[in-house]
C-alpha cells in the first residue's frame, strides 16, 4: 500500500470541507428509513468515489447488491457500506434486481419486500430456485407475516424498517460469517453422521440416504448444531445465538420457522421425527433408536 505525496492531506481537507458544509445547513431531510438511536444525525462521510480513492485499497472489494425502489435509501446505505469496505450496487425494481442477482458476482443481496413489478418475495423465490446467494430481507416494522413468509421462502435474515445502519452492517457480517465458515481452520472438519443424515461442513452439503438435501445457509448451520448435539436438548437461546448471531428474545419466533423448514426438507412426519420439540426449552435431534421408540408409541396409540 502506498500514498501519492499530498494525498493524505488532501483527503483530510476533503473530509473537513464536507463536515463544515453539512454542519452549516439549517435543516436536514431525515431519511424515512434510516435512524440512529432515534436521533437524526448528519452523514459526514465522503462520496463513494472519494472514499475509494482516498483509501487506495489494493485488495479487491466485495460486492453487495441492494434491491430497493427508494433511491435515497440505496445511496445512504451505499455510502455507509462503502466505508465498511464493500462495493455497493443498486437496482430499483424487482425484474432488474433479479437479473443482476442471478448473474453472479455478488457476496450478498439486501432485498426490500415492497418493489415495483415483481415483489421481493417473488424475487427471493426465483433466486432460491437456482442459487444459495445470501439474502437479507428488509420488511416493514410490525409486519410479522412478511418476516415469516420471507424466512419460509429462504431468507437468511431480516431487518425491519426503519433500521440503524450499524445493525445492518452487523447483520450482514453475521450472515457472511455463517456462509463462509472459518477459513482459518487448519484442516477440513469431519463429516457428521446421525442415522441416515450426513452433513459435510467442508462442502456445506447435506444428504439423506445418499440423496442431497437443499438447505439455506441458516438452515445448514441450524442442522449442524443439532446434529453435533444429537440426543441432547439444545435450548432455543443457544440456537438463536449460534445460528442467527443475535441475542435471544422470547418474542422472536424466527428460529422456530427455520426449524420447521429443516423438518420439512428432512421429510419429518408425526410418526418419524428427526427434530423433536421440547416444549418451553428447545429442540433435540433424535438418534435412530430414539426415533424407533417414538414411532412405536405413535403406532400403539393410533
Amino acid at each position: 500500500m502506498f500514498f501519492v505525496p499530498g494525498t493524505l492531506a488532501l483527503c483530510v481537507t476533503l473530509i473537513e470541507t464536507r463536515f463544515l458544509r453539512e454542519s452549516s445547513k439549517k435543516s436536514v431531510k431525515a431519511s424515512k428509513v434510516l435512524s440512529i438511536d432515534n436521533e437524526v444525525r448528519f452523514d459526514n462521510s465522503l462520496p463513494l468515489a472519494l472514499v475509494a480513492w482516498c483509501t487506495m485499497k489494493t485488495t479487491k472489494m466485495e460486492r453487495i447488491l441492494v434491491i430497493d425502489d427508494d433511491v435515497e435509501l440505496c445511496t445512504l446505505v451505499g455510502e455507509y457500506l462503502q466505508a465498511e469496505g464493500f462495493v455497493v450496487e443498486a437496482a430499483h425494481d424487482g425484474e432488474s434486481g433479479l437479473q443482476r442477482a442471478t448473474g453472479g458476482g455478488y457476496l450478498l443481496v439486501v432485498l426490500d419486500v415492497m418493489l415495483p413489478g415483481i415483489n421481493g418475495f417473488e424475487v427471493l423465490r426465483r433466486i432460491r430456485a437456482t442459487s444459495r446467494l445470501p439474502v437479507l430481507l428488509l420488511t416493514a416494522r410490525g409486519e410479522d407475516v412478511d418476516r415469516i413468509v420471507g424466512l419460509e421462502i429462504g431468507a437468511d435474515d431480516y431487518l425491519p424498517k426503519p433500521f440503524n445502519p450499524r445493525e445492518l452492517v452487523a447483520r450482514i457480517r453475521a450472515i457472511l460469517r455463517r456462509t463462509r465458515g472459518d477459513k482459518s481452520a487448519p484442516s477440513a472438519p469431519d463429516i457428521v453422521r446421525v442415522g441416515e443424515i450426513e452433513l459435510d461442513p467442508a462442502t456445506r452439503s447435506v444428504r439423506r440416504d445418499g440423496q442431497p438435501v437443499d438447505l439455506t445457509s441458516v438452515e445448514f448451520n441450524l442442522l449442524e448444531v443439532l446434529l453435533r448435539e444429537a440426543g441432547r436438548v439444545v435450548p432455543r437461546e443457544r440456537l438463536v445465538n449460534a445460528v442467527l448471531s443475535r441475542k435471544f428474545s422470547p418474542f422472536d419466533r424466527s428460529i422456530d420457522m427455520h426449524v420447521s423448514k429443516v423438518r420439512k426438507k428432512l421429510g419429518d412426519t408425526d410418526a418419524d421425527e428427526h427434530i423433536k420439540t421440547i416444549r418451553g426449552v428447545g429442540y433435540i435431534f433424535a438418534r435412530p433408536r430414539e426415533r424407533e421408540k417414538a414411532g412405536e408409541k405413535v403406532k400403539a396409540t393410533s
